[in-house]
């Protein structure tokens, strides 16, 4: 078919010209038509009066036939396109109508028959001067169906069935026609290369851009076939496209609601990729932006709702206040800007507690409701809103008469939402839990009732998976709760628990609402005796470890853990709701779950494979490359650009979701069902191989410390006089004194001092002591470990000591003339440094120092270099000692002295950063050494570490039992033994100690022996006795031993 119809050259020859060829096809050129250059392949043929039998005559008189109608059927269809003349037309159809006849199926020219057919029937269908676009439809599909992929007039048949169903888009309006276009679109471009006349005509205005244009005005379909159809038109749209903006805002929109339908974090998170895209493609002024702003800022304030980052949730913040500049008094769509502003502000009210956010709040929403007067569609959502803006104000700040404003307002909105309207379970479970907070004030029977049943009937309303079903299950356990406090029905505590139970595990509801629920499970579980207590402790450990795991780099992990004030107990907690149950293997189990979740997370990415490689290759290959791009993640992951972030966000969470199905099929192995599973007790027992391991639990509900023993079951050991708030007290008496002790003269005894410690040893290491003694025979000289929890980890248990003498003048024994102690951050922590021990390398021995740190890091230290020259005279040849201070001790120079020698001692400025302890650090020549600096090497050779610095062991306020330190963070990357320090130190009293460390340590080695970085204990121990008289008690106190 030449040009569909179209006249593209005219040819005039004679019969002798055309029989001169032969019976040979040859080929005529026309000129250049719109970029193509037309051809026609001819070939001539003489026919003879033979016998009309003969099979191979009638094939060639049918043939010329088919021929001449066809050219009639051209000529005719040439001359409607030019002179529109109705019966041209009619006359074409008729005559491809009888080609068609004549190619029955099976016909090498029936695809062609029925295209010509088709094609003048659409054009006359355009012209309005023939009907039935549905028969041309079929006409096209059936042309298709004989040109599949690979025959060179696929593409051109692709086109036409488009082009149809356009038509029949335009005149039906049904959306499965124009969905149709794209799919057909999305098949066609990658066959029309660019410059090609089809390319043209297809991608044009009446072609696939028409077709993005129509989806794009589609309504928002949040359907999985919805979601699809966006993505296909995305296809359609590559970048420079004009209309990739748009179609991006309405994919971005499509997942969106897809999301709050579902509560996918896939779907959000792509959303607001899309929408960041979106804007950038948009200058200043488009008339678009206001929509795309407010698009992404509704999309991280819902991932805020679900992730509970505060970045999304002050940057959403900034894109509304944004919008609502553009809309000044008068815009027609002010009313919207107020009410999405207001409702942001109101979340960072609950945040953050400023109160200027929540006036603000209040202010945008009533600005809201005067603008959408009764009868305005939106007015529902406006009065819903004010209440709830209200109902929190009231919360926080306990103004009654907002909480009556507030009901008022629900029930307003209430009735402009019957059964049916999208937003009738808001306005529900809203009421519901304004009148519950009025019950609590008024003790009004009817007020619970009510709220119960509201919850009820917005379980009625909503399906089984829907995330907005976790409010009503959390109000509705909030009722039957205050309903029990007031009534003491036991049937309503149960019911209150399986609520709790039903939020805390609803899947689709993001962690940071299921933790909050989880931890008031546990609350109240414990308020009231309940017996899903240790079920609500298990729940909120699991929920907050899927929480941390999708955290892609370690600041953000501590900061999600700090997040939630409530759990900062709840290792300890959990600990004495078993130990209250006599069940000391799983109190043991469960503190080690809840402890260091942090380093936990983090060591998986550091587990030795040997095992695995020899049972599974395949899968040791998988998981070590998985672990290694998930390292490579975590270190990405820090861009202060949004975008970016997000991009390593998402990216981290697919890799997250890649090892943890690698995992699952590694637990299918046989010898394999726990790996990296939570350690049971007898796994944790390991930790106690070479001495007693105590874990010291310090919970608001009892105080008491548990007894590992190198074999057998653990102890436990009640301190019957102390109490949480005893422990408090103790913390903040020894930071006190401490404190004050620096002022002191060497020489002066520390009365106050020596009174904390004897509070120390007589009621809580002398308990533990007996136990040692009489039940696990443990002999005085052995090692034993201290493994504190919560405030313990404050205080010195360490250097406790009775500072009393006998009746016959003997001096009573301290902790440290009975026995070595060391301490560990956790059982895993202790048992991965044994481990890690069988593999010994060459020794070799860095002394770092820095006594004039770069600017800000702090003031000269005057004794480094002494303390330096000291270690290096005492370390023996063997250890191979080199130095690194001066302008060498860079925070480069150091870490890279760090990776290369297996023991090192570090003189200079410690800092502990209280408000992030991931900055926690060594003050070096030109920036500083940070624990995320130290952490992110892995250091498997290495053996030992002096931390002659400040704060090098003691952890944040925040989050005690995450033991995030200086000295935990060397030990993580490969170091197995470490002395660090728990405040500040005098440099010029702890070369004293440093002394009398290396001098035990490498007493009784003979030429050609090695340290041994296990008798670090013993050698701290005896260094520490020996300088009595030279060091004051606080400064022999402040360094401790960690590891093995």
């Amino acid at each position: 078919m030449l040009g569909n119809g179209e006249v593209v050259g005219k040819l005039k020859t004679s019969w002798d010209a055309l029989l001169d060829h032969g019976n040979e096809p040859f080929d005529i050129s026309f000129p250049s038509v719109r970029g193509v250059h037309p051809s026609l392949t001819l070939k001539a043929t003489v026919l003879h009066n033979f016998d009309n039998h003969d099979s191979v005559l009638f094939d060639s008189i049918v043939e010329c036939q088919i021929t001449q109608d066809s050219d009639a059927g051209h000529e005719r269809f040439a001359t409607y396109v030019t002179s529109k003349t109705v019966s041209h037309l009619n006359d074409a159809v008729n005559h491809f109508q009888l080609v068609l006849d004549q190619c029955p199926v099976g016909h090498p020219h029936q695809a062609v028959a029925l295209t010509n057919l088709a094609w003048a029937r659409l054009e006359g269908y355009i012209r309005k001067d023939l009907q039935d676009i549905n028969s041309i439809t079929s006409l096209f599909r059936e042309t298709l169906a004989l040109r599949p992929q690979g025959h060179p007039d696929h593409p051109l048949s692709i086109y036409h069935l488009l082009k149809a169903l356009i038509q029949h888009y335009r005149k039906e309006r049904t959306a499965v026609y124009i969905q149709e276009c794209a799919q057909l679109s999305c098949k066609l471009l990658p066959l029309c290369p660019e410059g090609t006349y089809l390319r043209s005509i297809a991608a044009g205005e009446n072609g696939i851009d028409h077709v993005i244009r129509e989806c794009n005005y589609l309504p928002i379909d949040a359907s999985d076939e919805g979601i699809h159809l966006c993505r296909v038109v995305l296809e359609l749209c590559p970048l420079g496209n004009k209309h990739r903006p748009e179609t991006l805002y309405k994919l971005s929109r499509a997942l969106s609601t897809h999301f709050q339908q579902c509560g996918s974090i896939d779907d959000i998170d792509e959303c607001i990729q899309h929408g960041r895209e979106a804007i950038s493609l948009c200058f200043e002024g488009h008339s678009r932006r206001e929509t795309y702003l407010i698009t992404l800022a509704h999309s991280l304030q819902c991932r805020f709702d679900h992730q509970g980052n505060s970045d999304d949730l002050n940057e959403a913040i900034s894109l509304y206040e944004k919008v609502l500049c553009l809309r000044s008094d008068g815009h027609k769509y002010r009313d919207f800007s107020l009410d999405n502003l207001g409702g942001a502000l109101s979340k960072r009210f609950l945040q953050r507690s400023d109160v200027n956010d929540i006036i603000r709040s209040i202010s945008l929403r009533r600005e809201a409701l005067t603008l959408r007067p009764p009868g305005n569609p939106y007015r529902d959502s406006t009065l819903n809103n004010l209440a709830l803006a209200l109902q929190t104000r009231y919360e926080k700040l306990d103004a009654s008469e907002d909480l009556d404003e507030a009901i008022d307002l629900y029930r307003d909105s209430l009735q402009l939402t019957p059964h049916g309207h999208p937003r009738r379970h808001r306005a529900l479970t809203n009421l519901s839990s304004a009148l519950l907070s009025r019950f609590t004030q008024t003790r009004k029977n009817e007020d619970i009732e009510e709220a119960i049943g509201l919850c009820q009937e917005s379980l009625e309303a909503l399906p089984s998976l829907h995330p907005d079903r976790y409010f009503s299950y959390m109000w509705l356990k909030n009722a039957y709760v205050s309903r029990y406090q007031v009534q003491h029905n036991l049937v309503d505590l149960s019911l209150a628990v399986e609520n709790f139970r039903l939020a805390s595990r609803h899947p689709t509801q993001g962690f940071p609402n299921r933790i909050v629920t989880a931890r008031n499970w546990v609350t109240v579980a414990e308020r009231h005796s309940h017996i899903s207590a240790l079920e609500a402790y298990i729940t909120c450990f699991d929920l907050l470890d899927g929480h941390l795991a999708t955290r892609s780099s370690t600041i953000s992990r501590r900061e999600a853990a700090a997040a939630f004030s409530g759990a900062r107990s709840l290792p300890a907690d959990a600990a004495s709701c078993v130990i209250r149950r006599d069940d000391l293997r799983r109190a043991i189990e469960l503190m080690e779950q809840g402890r260091g979740q942090q380093w936990s997370l983090a060591s998986r990415l550091r587990t030795p494979l040997e095992d695995l490689k020899l049972a599974s290759p395949e899968l040791s290959h998988r998981l070590s490359e998985i672990n290694e791009r998930l390292s490579d993640a975590q270190a990405s992951a820090g861009s202060t650009d949004r975008a970016a972030a997000d991009r390593a966000a998402i990216h981290y969470r697919k890799l997250q979701e890649q090892w943890g199905a690698v995992v699952a099929e590694i637990r299918n192995l046989k010898d394999f069902s726990r790996f990296l599973l939570q350690p049971s007790y007898g796994d944790l027992q390991a930790a106690a191989r070479q001495g007693p391991v105590i874990i010291l639990v310090a919970s608001q509900y009892s105080c008491s410390a548990i007894v590992i023993p190198t074999s057998g079951e653990p102890h436990h050991v009640q301190f019957p006089r102390i109490t949480h708030t005893h422990l408090e007290n103790l913390k903040n008496d020894f930071a006190r004194e401490i404190r004050l002790a620096s002022f002191m003269r060497p020489e002066e005894t520390r009365k106050e001092l020596q009174v904390l410690l004897r509070t120390v040893w007589d009621e809580i290491m002398l308990p533990i002591v007996i136990v040692l003694q009489r039940d696990l025979r443990v002999t005085s000289g052995s090692r034993i470990w201290l493994c504190p929890t919560a405030t313990f980890t404050s205080i010195p248990l360490h250097a406790a000591h009775p500072f009393r003498t006998k009746a016959d003048g003997r001096r009573e024994l301290c902790l440290e003339d009975v026995y070595i102690c060391s301490y560990t951050p956790t059982l895993s922590a202790l048992i991965r440094s044994r481990q890690m021990m069988k593999k010994r390398a060459t020794p070799s021995f860095v002394v770092i120092g820095q006594s004039s740190p770069g600017a800000g890091q702090g003031k000269a230290l005057l004794t480094v270099d002494s303390e330096l020259d000291l270690v290096r005279k005492l370390v023996p040849a063997t250890a191979n000692p080199i130095t690194l201070s001066g302008d060498d001790a860079t925070r480069a120079g150091a870490l890279d002295a760090l990776q290369r020698n297996t023991w090192m001692h570090l003189a200079c400025h410690g800092k502990q950063d209280r408000e992030q302890p991931y900055y926690s650090c060594f003050a070096m020549r030109d920036k500083p050494l940070t624990l995320l600096d130290i952490m992110e090497k892995d250091i498997p050779n290495a053996e030992f570490a002096f931390l002659s610095a400040c704060h090098t062991a003691v952890g944040d306020e925040k989050t005690p039992d995450e033991v995030i330190h200086l000295a935990a963070g060397l030990q993580f990357s490969g170091f197995k033994s470490v002395i660090g320090t728990l405040w500040v130190v005098d440099d010029a009293v702890a070369k004293h100690v440093v002394e009398a460390f290396y001098k035990n340590m490498v007493k009784g080695l003979e030429d050609g022996d090695m340290m041994d970085c296990t008798k670090a204990a013993w050698a701290l121990n005896r260094a520490t006795n020996a300088v009595k008289t030279k060091v004051p008690l606080e400064q022999r106190m402040v360094f401790i031993h960690i590891g093995v």
